[in-house]
């Protein structure tokens, strides 16, 4: 379900086998406005659950535009049959995958998040705030 404050986008992406070989995959992609750093996506394949993976939102703003990311999570615009993509190397100790989701589509979905909530807008460094906040009740250290 979607509302003001979460922004979901469905979309098939294709989990990449072979260079000659793809396989369908649907996903979902998740924003919300509670956690304005991150996106979630989940993907629903033949299992009990969908397999899902958090990361930074500001790692699908930049690997629309060049490759980014040096850890689990990497991604990078290509073109595939004459169409623009973008692809997602997700790794994991059991393997790597790589996806690849339309750009445009993609592109348009990430335009909306910018706009519920701007980078460096007061409602991401609220999250900080309240995250620094918990951090230090939970040590115990005195008020500033």
């Amino acid at each position: 379900m979607e509302s003001p404050a979460e922004l979901c986008l469905d979309l098939v992406m294709d989990l990449l086998l072979s260079p000659e070989e793809a396989f369908p995959v649907p996903a979902r992609l998740r924003y919300s406005v509670d956690d304005p750093y991150a996106v979630h996506i989940a993907f629903h394949v033949d299992a009990a659950q969908p397999i899902g993976w958090y990361f930074a939102r500001e790692l699908l703003v930049q690997g629309l535009l060049r490759p980014t990311g040096l850890g689990d999570v990497r991604i990078w615009p290509t073109a595939a049959d004459g169409r623009r993509t973008v692809t997602l190397m997700l790794c994991s100790p059991d393997g790597d995958a790589f996806l690849q989701a339309p750009a445009a589509r993609l592109a348009a979905w990430v335009r909306h998040t910018l706009r519920l909530v701007p980078p460096g807008s007061p409602a991401e460094r609220l999250r900080v705030d309240r995250a620094l906040d918990a951090l230090f009740a939970a040590n115990g250290a005195p008020d500033a």
